[in-house]
């Protein structure tokens, strides 16, 4: 059975900001930051029928927290109702460099 909505634009962008939001509770443990601040984000693609595909990079490559990372970010996803299914895609390119941190992050691991 198809769950097609028809959320109008500005309902897509509010469910994205609501995702972007419930992310941030995602904290990295290596770095105490949560993965948006620290610019691991990389897109949030939110589709009619609930499906929501998370771009996301990490701080290394052979960085371990990748399976805590992505059930984390399922767990935090769970909350949001029009989500029917995340997919977390990890992607190397661009890759990740401090410049991607927000000037919260940056303050707040003594980056300047």
């Amino acid at each position: 059975m198809e769950n097609k909505q028809n959320f109008t634009e500005e309902e897509v962008t509010e469910i994205r900001d609501q995702i972007l939001t419930a992310l941030e509770s995602v904290i990295d443990p290596e770095l105490g930051i949560d993965i948006v601040n620290l610019g691991l984000i990389y897109e949030v693609d939110f589709e009619q029928d609930g499906n929501t595909v998370i771009k996301m990079t990490l701080t290394t490559m052979g960085c371990p927290l990748a399976d805590l990372l992505t059930d984390q970010i399922q767990g935090a996803l769970k909350e949001i109702p029009e989500v029917s299914n995340v997919e977390v895609k990890l992607v190397w390119y661009p890759a990740w460099t401090t410049d991607k941190m927000s000037r919260y992050a940056r303050i707040a691991l003594g980056i300047r």
